[in-house]
Order: structure tokens, then sequence, then C-alpha cells
């Protein structure tokens, strides 16, 4: 994978509804994900499928459970042939630790492994209310980020707002994935930490994954290319 991807997020409830989609890509493969609601509506066939077809695919099911339960899990999903998957970083040391030892084959080869530190839909203010943690997002990620790099993960999922905090604490090869990522004329949506690509780019950010502005748009193929303009800067 060349850093600097653009990532499509395929939040669609069917398999035809995602083929469809990616029929209007003629001359593109662009990376994917595949998140919770297309793979849980198809299971694993859409991986393969979509894989079949020539796409990279990022696997975004944010596992969270004990850590044999995530271990197991990890074991199965390194047979899809993915290129990305992720699980939360709240799930501590041990458990992003064990997913790695799940994750990796037999030929010691894995896809790349993120933790998400905090959804982009979380502002600090509910994360401190709601989820009873004191510290300032900002603080959060970081650690959050600094726990996944000591359990041997590959990076973290972050908001591009901080990206490059991540990167002052982990260094420049530990990877930022940024959802969060809005046309500075567009809609946010139910995001709250969003960023334009041209900024996430400066910011930080390493992949970008992009769904409504792109999915929604009424030529999704010029807003992917668009999107890959500001982003990569050309």
């Amino acid at each position: 994978m060349k850093k600097g991807d653009v990532i499509i997020a395929l939040d669609f409830p069917s398999a035809e509804k995602a083929y469809a989609f990616l029929d209007q890509f003629q001359e593109e493969k662009p990376f994917v994900k595949i998140g919770m609601e297309l793979y849980y509506a198809e299971g694993p066939e859409i991986v393969r499928q979509i894989k079949q077809r020539g796409h990279k695919i990022f696997l975004d099911l944010k596992l969270h459970d004990i850590p044999n339960t995530v271990k197991s899990a990890m074991a199965v999903l390194s047979r899809l042939d993915v290129d990305m998957t992720n699980l939360h970083a709240a799930g501590t040391i041990d458990m992003m630790k064990a997913a790695v030892e799940g994750l990796t084959r037999p030929d010691g080869t894995r896809p790349m492994l993120l933790a998400v530190t905090q959804l982009t839909s979380t502002s600090e203010e509910r994360m401190q209310n709601e989820l009873l943690i004191n510290a300032t997002m900002p603080a959060t990620v970081q650690k959050y980020a600094q726990n996944a790099q000591e359990a041997g993960l590959d990076g973290v999922v972050c908001s591009p707002l901080e990206a490059k905090l991540v990167k002052e604490a982990c260094g420049d090869t530990f990877q930022t994935v940024t959802p969060g990522i809005r046309f500075a004329d567009g809609d946010v949506g139910d995001q709250v930490r969003v960023m334009t690509p041209e900024k996430a780019r400066v910011g930080g950010s390493d992949y970008i994954v992009v769904g409504r502005p792109i999915t929604k748009a009424e030529d999704p193929v010029a807003a992917y290319r668009r999107c890959v303009k500001e982003f990569l800067g050309d």
C-alpha cells in the first residue's frame, strides 16, 4: 500500500448496492472500507468478492472484547486477505497484543492492524461526561496511540485533528488513518471532529477515510478524484 491513499467507506446495506457503486469506477480501483453494515449484511463473502475485483480493503469491525476472544476472531479475519483491520484501543494493551498474535499468519504475515482511539462523533465533553475520561481529547488520543504502539500495532484510527499529535508521540512511521473528512463546501453530518482532505494531509494523516462526500455525491467518481487531488496535493 502506498502512503497517501484515499479510502472510500462502502456504507451500503447490501452487496448489490456496493457493486453498483463500484461499477461506476472504470479507470480506478479505489481502496475501500467494509464496515459493520455491509459485513453484517453479507458476511465474509463480500470481502472475498470485492478483493477479487482488485480493490484493497480496510475491514472496519472495531473488535473490543476479552483478549482470548479477540485473538480467536482475528485469526479468522486473517484468512480473508484484507489489507487493513482494526480494534478499539480501549480494550487495553493485553487485548491489542492478543489481536496481533491472532492476526499473524503461520508464515509471519498479517494485515495492517490499527487501534481506534476515539470516534470522530465523540466530542471531548461527551467523552468526559459520559465515559468519565477526565483527560483532554488530545491527551487521551496520544495515550491510546502510545498503548497501541507498545502492543505492536501499526497505527491508529483517529480524527484528523489529532493526527499530528499521534506523530509527535509515536513517530512518523506510526500510521494515522483518519475518518471525519469533509469538503470545505460540504455537510459535516453527524461528525464532530472533521477536516478537509488538504488540511488532513498537512496535519499528518497517512490515509483518509471518506464516505458520504463521495458515496452520496451526484458524481461519485468526480468526488473521489477531487478528494484524491486535494489530499495528495497534485
